[in-house]
């Protein structure tokens, strides 16, 4: 009853315009449907439980203005205004109307101090393991085309499909030895591209391959399966997971359900669910100082509460420091920017701190994240926060005083840059293994020997052969020519990338691509014997050449 009072009314039927058509008998009025579904949510109430409340609770009639004797709605009025939200892309029109009334009575102002943290939306579905994953997005495709186009489907499939596509896949009834298992599963993919060619071939309606559901297979097949044709024969399996497999999907793009495609598995900490992430903002300003001897205006009525001021839904796999400047210009655009904003360790960097600053006048606080280095977690040696960095003269000092100084780049690649200190600084006293990682290559080039990579160690010299000179020492000169200095190695290249969609492509980058690079063939040492031919080359066990 003090939402009415205090706010009179909230939602008018105008801000609904866009959902409800121009034509037509009179509905309900939109404004009073949303009021319902707001006290619904706040007291965890389904349709049929608010339908009830509103025909029988004197404060829900008071909130929503209907006189003692109205008789209400039927439940299934909420559902379908819920749809028309959606629908209309009006799910954020709630809150907008509320911040402008609250905007407007002095309780919400740009300014002050709000916070942001995320947590998990569980999706409205099962969780599939593969094998079910596969099986009922198979039976959901037939489902849709026996809905959609029952006599084409009939000319496609026989009463067979019906044993195996007929219930639910439920892994409760599936095979529980591996053998059979893996069999099931060549049967499902074998079945699933037998039902993508029959839907795409010419003859098939053209609208087929366009269900929700078709093209809900077409893309967890790319996902689960592949195949290889070969002389009219195909093989179809399963793609498995790395080491022994060729990979799957990331969880950014792999699809766990054939009912929501937007629903992914996220984790958060040590907490994994599958559906959704939502992000919410509310004001968290200080209490008002105590109020003085006389009743003032607010006399009464305590501190403010927390309101929040945005809200943003994503995918479960999107990490909280994408949303940063998101939820700025969500809140810029409601004119509510506050000038502290608190967050959690996930959300800033160093990038985002000063854009934030600079661009929308935001203070973001915030915790560091923790050092992970080894010295860190063990408690000895020095960690990052031990070092000593001046950011305007690019210096870093190690806690022994040992300064720094990063000179110019001697190439184009990170292995080849230097650090040169500028002037003759002491060898640092302390063990190498007492820094961070990080932080002891940078103190490790601060040494005076030089400013580049040090050279290994020279190999121990050889006897020579009889009959035969000892080949003289390289000058100094051309020192860097000699076999083995570093400016002879190269970093190991990257593999070729395939293409991904022809098959056999596929079976090229399975077995080139997710191995650790190693020489084609080990070749024999230069110089071989005189009184020796020379040895063919050995193909690695591992590649094969042509």
């Amino acid at each position: 009853m003090r939402i009415r009072d205090e706010l009179g009314e909230v939602y008018a039927d105008a801000r609904f315009a866009a959902a409800f058509g121009v034509r037509g008998r009179p509905g309900i009025s939109p404004g009073q449907l949303m009021m319902a579904s707001v006290l619904q949510f706040s007291e965890n109430l389904t349709d049929r439980q608010a339908a009830e409340a509103v025909r029988d609770r004197m404060t829900w009639k008071y909130a929503l203005g209907l006189e003692l004797e109205d008789p209400g709605f039927d439940a299934s009025v909420l559902s379908e205004f819920r749809s028309r939200l959606v629908a209309g892309d009006l799910t954020s029109l709630a809150l907008d109307a509320l911040l402008e009334r609250l905007a407007g009575l002095g309780l919400v102002k740009a300014g002050g101090r709000q916070r942001t943290d995320s947590t998990h939306v569980l999706g409205a579905i099962r969780d599939l393991n593969r094998l079910e994953l596969a099986g009922e997005t198979l039976r959901a495709a037939l489902e849709a085309l026996a809905a959609a186009a029952p006599g084409w489907l009939a000319g496609v499939i026989d009463e067979s499909w019906q044993q195996v596509y007929g219930a639910r896949i439920d892994d409760l009834y599936l095979p529980e030895g591996q053998a059979r298992r893996r069999e099931l599963m060549v049967r499902y993919g074998t079945d699933g591209y037998y039902l993508l060619e029959r839907a795409c071939e010419p003859a098939a309606p053209g609208w087929l391959r366009g269900l929700p559901a078709v093209q809900a297979l077409r893309r967890i097949w790319i996902q689960q399966f592949y195949r290889e044709v070969t002389d009219g024969r195909q093989e179809v399996r399963r793609w498995e997971k790395l080491p022994d497999g060729d990979g799957l999907p990331s969880a950014r793009a792999q699809l766990i359900s054939p009912y929501d495609l937007d629903a992914r598995y996220g984790v958060k900490r040590d907490h994994g669910w599958a559906g959704y992430k939502v992000h919410f903002t509310e004001t968290c300003d200080a209490p008002r100082a105590p109020a003085g001897t006389g009743p003032g205006p607010d006399e009464g009525r305590g501190d403010r509460p927390n309101l929040i001021t945005a809200v943003a839904t994503t995918e479960a796999t999107v990490s909280d420091s994408a949303m940063t400047t998101p939820v700025h210009q969500q809140l810029a655009g409601r004119q509510l920017l506050p000038g502290e904003h608190l967050v959690d360790s996930g959300y800033p960097s160093a990038e985002l701190i000063v854009h934030s600053a600079r661009t929308f006048g935001i203070t973001l606080v915030s915790p560091l994240l923790l050092d992970t280095s080894a010295q860190a977690r063990a408690g000895a040696g020095y960690d990052k926060a031990a070092f000593a960095i001046d950011f305007d003269a690019r210096q870093a000092t190690c806690p022994q005083g040992t300064p720094a100084v990063p000179g110019p780049r001697a190439g184009r690649t990170r292995a080849r840059r230097s650090w040169c200190p500028g002037r003759k600084a002491p060898a640092c006293p302390a063990p190498h293994a007492s820094c961070a990682p990080a932080a002891a290559a940078a103190r490790s080039r601060c040494a005076p020997a030089s400013c580049t990579k040090r050279s290994p160690p020279p190999a121990p010299s050889r006897p020579p052969r009889s009959g035969k000179p000892a080949t003289p020492p390289a000058p100094a000169s051309r020192a860097h020519h000699a076999p083995g200095h570093p400016r002879h190695r190269h970093p190991p290249r990257p593999l070729p990338r395939t293409a991904q969609d022809p098959a056999r492509a596929h079976h090229r980058r399975r077995r080139s691509q997710h191995d650790p690079p190693r020489r084609l063939l080990d070749r024999p040492p230069p110089g071989p014997h005189a009184n020796k031919p020379p040895r063919p080359p050995r193909l690695h066990p591992h590649r094969l050449t042509e």
